[in-house]
């Protein structure tokens, strides 16, 4: 039994009965028998259901809202993550003829030759609770709109998110054998990827995680895709507009209690800006407001769980005890559980644990440096590679610095926001592929090619 446990209260909000082994193979079975069907279906007429299942989503998000505010935290001023979820579908289902259309080659009197694109088959989108809908729609839109069909593993934190997904899905004419939302134990899991159920698994979540789904899936030539931690660096140059890059920077870090994929973990800030930028994220993050996230007035809820929020702690703690400084004075509403009064520590090293390992929570170390060289070598000093925010006027100078930072995405004057335009992806231990932008269909299908012999006499 899966419970999802809330943080407000640490009531049990929601549980679900996991699959058996025999019902997870019966249902990757109807996934890979209903896939030709699905696929012979024309382009535009599987893009017309994926947008109405995605508008569906839209009409319940009166329910979401304060469905995710009691499922992972999240307060409910913010409303959702309808536009986000509905703009990455939308990029990707306008973007679809061009990326999955034939790539021809050369044709002339003796051959024809081109590249198709065919869909994997059966791909399987295991998504995680920060941004349960955003992530999942990633992949879950263009696979269907590829021709694969899809199998979703939902998070247990955000147990009901699979669910709401396929119901609106299969409203809109999605057969229920092409989508199907089920859940799991990890055991099971395992066995389905290691005998050969999906044909592509795509995987956001922790890099302990990744490591399972490549080693259950080691022999199988089963495609996996992977978005793991980060640690994700934010750069403040000299020239750089200093209440933009405060502003952006420390919301990168605290929004949603710092529980995001790219949310900023560390800053480097050139020494003529320091004082003033750390003065500036102090007095922010003095004014936000901690407490239950269905209370319109909050603006910072309970982290998803008190384990999470408790590696928070003692990061901080630990850095404290070799001599950071804590800005923040402690939230009369912090009440040692997911409750956590957010952070900003100065004096930092990178031999800290918060400047290192993936903190997932509302705290930052801020350090301040003297060119770009320092901040380079700074930002690099990391197991992890997804984004980096960059602060300058100087377009030239972001690229340039931009080029020596291993990173899967280069931010200049913004930070944490996912473009489905580009490739989302990483490097390091966040992770191998990408998705979203036409290299997102291309991970989503296998190349066919032809070379045609055409009878001349």
């Amino acid at each position: 039994m899966l419970k999802c446990v809330s943080p407000i209260d640490g009531s049990v909000f929601a549980e679900r009965e996991v699959l058996s082994r025999d019902a997870a193979f019966a249902a990757a079975e109807r996934a890979r028998a209903a896939q030709a069907n699905w696929a012979a279906r024309p382009l535009e007429e599987r893009i017309d259901r994926v947008m109405a299942g995605v508008a569906a989503v839209g009409t319940m998000n009166d329910e979401i809202v304060p469905e995710l505010a009691h499922m992972m935290g999240r307060p409910v001023r913010y409303g959702g993550e309808f536009g986000g979820f509905n703009e990455r579908a939308s990029h990707m289902a306008g973007i679809a003829e061009a990326s999955l259309a034939d790539i021809a080659v050369g044709e002339d009197e003796t051959f024809k030759r081109y590249i198709k694109r065919l869909p994997h088959g059966v791909v399987f989108v295991v998504a995680p609770w920060n941004y349960p809908y955003m992530t999942a729609i990633n992949t879950v839109a263009p696979a269907l709109i590829a021709g694969n069909t899809v199998i979703l593993k939902h998070a247990t934190q955000t147990l009901l998110v699979g669910e709401r997904m396929a119901q609106a899905f299969h409203a809109a004419g999605v057969p229920t054998d092409v989508f199907q939302n089920v859940f799991l134990s990890h055991d099971v899991t395992n066995d389905l990827i290691a005998g050969n159920a999906f044909d592509f698994v795509n995987f956001t979540g922790s890099v302990g995680g990744g490591q399972a789904m490549e080693r259950a899936a080691a022999g199988t030539f089963t495609g996996v895709g992977t978005e793991l931690g980060g640690k994700d660096p934010g750069y403040v140059m000299e020239d750089a507009d200093l209440e933009a890059a405060v502003d952006t920077l420390i919301d990168g870090a605290m929004f949603n209690a710092g529980q995001c994929c790219c949310g900023i973990e560390r800053i480097y800030v050139h020494e003529a800006l320091y004082d003033d930028f750390v003065a500036k994220a102090v007095e922010i993050v003095k004014g936000y407001k901690l407490g239950n996230p269905l209370d319109s007035e909050t603006t910072i809820g309970p982290m998803a769980n008190v384990r999470f929020a408790d590696e928070v702690r003692a990061q901080i703690a630990e850095a404290v005890a070799d001599g950071a400084v804590a800005h923040i004075d402690t939230f009369a509403e912090d009440d040692g559980g997911a409750y956590l009064t957010p952070q900003i520590l100065t004096n930092v090293t990178h031999e800290m644990r918060v400047m290192r390992d993936e903190s997932f929570g509302p705290v930052v170390g801020i350090m301040k440096v003297s060119s770009d060289e320092e901040a380079i070598a700074l930002m690099n000093d990391s197991e992890f590679g997804l984004t980096a925010s960059l602060w300058t006027r100087d377009v030239d100078r972001a690229a340039r610095v931009g080029d020596q930072i291993e990173t899967g995405t280069v931010f200049m004057n913004r930070a944490d926001y996912l473009d489905p335009g580009l490739c989302w992806t990483g490097c390091k231990n966040t992770g191998r592929g990408g998705g979203l932008s036409v290299i997102g269909y291309h991970n989503l299908t296998r190349p066919k090619s032809y070379h045609l012999k055409k009878v001349t006499s």
